[in-house]
């Protein structure tokens, strides 16, 4: 056997967690554009149950239970791209990237400070390999970071940047699931963060509350949180000052006034187990997206003054978070954008946000 015969690859997508809500979604809307699509889980009769429901029952399944096994798998078979909607990125997304090299491509939801320096810091590696590998692909990194490239293009670097991640989300029954509840966990215990003169220094979370008059007549609440946004708006401006803030931090008074206390206790290993284990069976209740829209934000201002502020309007934030992968794992399929790794802007340009559906409104 040749070398190219070892690097040959199949056409197939592989959707990595794909009975979740995000990974159901992405089934369908890949089946309607005839992909060749591989399911992986830890559960087959769900699996089935998602093909049936995307409408190709004899779309092939592969129960898997573990990362390492996947990626031995991806190894073997050799995928076109990989799609991982599985969390807890920062274990399984270096894993299940490497294993796509040479050659593969990969997309993961990361959107975290932890996870996506790991999986940007293999940019080298995969450009090496000729592999793309894109970190951060939903709602919030590429809804702000579309904003900034777009406010950025042709013009200086900007003096201070600050986004908002601005989602609005249907909620279906059901447990919480230790996912979302780690989720949860580890931003209490990280706190804020922010780049200040060049640097990424600790804030508090919660910090910095914004109050949003939305371009649809609507209004809601941010503050500061540590996420990914932040250093895809980064590297998207070059600014030195950039500021982030989600409307999922906590915006009260005495709930900030309360995180300092909650993230010294959550930091002790055996209480932050027992939070996650009891948030997770959490049940909630099935509820409609707060307001009509989700929005992706950005306030850039730059050394003579100069101001300028743009949004990226979409739907059900989960809903965007889907269409996105959706776009992205199309896009790497026919080999689309630079080998190496990157957010989904920097992969692709602002116009992925406007092609998973959103819509641009920039002052001018």
């Amino acid at each position: 056997m040749n070398h190219d015969d070892r690097n040959a690859r199949t056409n197939e997508i592989w959707i990595l967690g794909a009975t979740g809500r995000i990974g159901r979604t992405v089934t369908a809307g890949l089946a309607a554009r005839d992909a060749d699509i591989v399911l992986v889980g830890r559960n087959g009769d769900l699996l089935h149950k998602t093909a049936a429901d995307a409408g190709h029952p004899d779309m092939e399944v592969l129960v898997s239970d573990s990362v390492e096994h996947m990626a031995a798998e991806i190894g073997r078979r050799r995928p076109a791209v990989v799609v991982n909607t599985l969390g807890n990125y920062a274990r399984t997304a270096t894993v299940l990237a490497r294993a796509c090299m040479p050659g593969g491509h990969y997309v993961d939801l990361a959107a975290d400070l932890d996870a996506l320096p790991r999986l940007l810091d293999l940019h080298e590696e995969a450009a090496k390999a000729a592999s793309t590998l894109v970190t951060g692909a939903g709602f919030g990194v590429l809804a702000t970071e579309s904003v900034v490239a777009e406010l950025c293009r042709d013009r200086p670097t900007p003096a201070r940047v600050r986004v908002d991640a601005l989602s609005s989300v249907a909620t279906t029954a059901g447990a919480m699931g230790e996912a979302f509840a780690t989720t949860i966990v580890d931003v209490i215990t990280t706190g804020g963060r922010r780049y200040q003169d060049g640097r990424m220094v600790r804030t508090r979370l919660g910090a910095d509350v914004q109050h949003h008059s939305l371009p649809d007549g609507q209004s809601t609440k941010s503050a500061g949180a540590p996420s990914g946004e932040l250093l895809a708006a980064q590297a998207a401006s070059g600014a030195p000052n950039v500021v982030v803030t989600s409307g999922l931090a906590p915006t009260s008074p005495i709930v900030r006034a309360l995180m300092p206390a909650f993230a010294a206790l959550l930091s002790i290993p055996r209480l932050r187990r027992l939070a996650i284990r009891q948030l997770a069976r959490t049940a909630l209740k099935e509820a409609p997206r707060p307001r009509t829209h989700s929005w992706g934000h950005a306030d850039i201002t730059w050394p003579d003054g100069t101001r300028r502020e743009g949004w990226l309007r979409a739907g059900d934030g989960m809903d965007y978070t889907a269409d996105v992968l959706i776009e992205t794992a199309t896009r790497l399929a026919h080999g689309e954008a630079p080998a190496g790794a990157y957010t989904p802007a920097a992969a692709f340009g602002p116009g992925l946000a406007t092609a998973a559906g959103g819509t641009l409104i920039l002052d001018q």
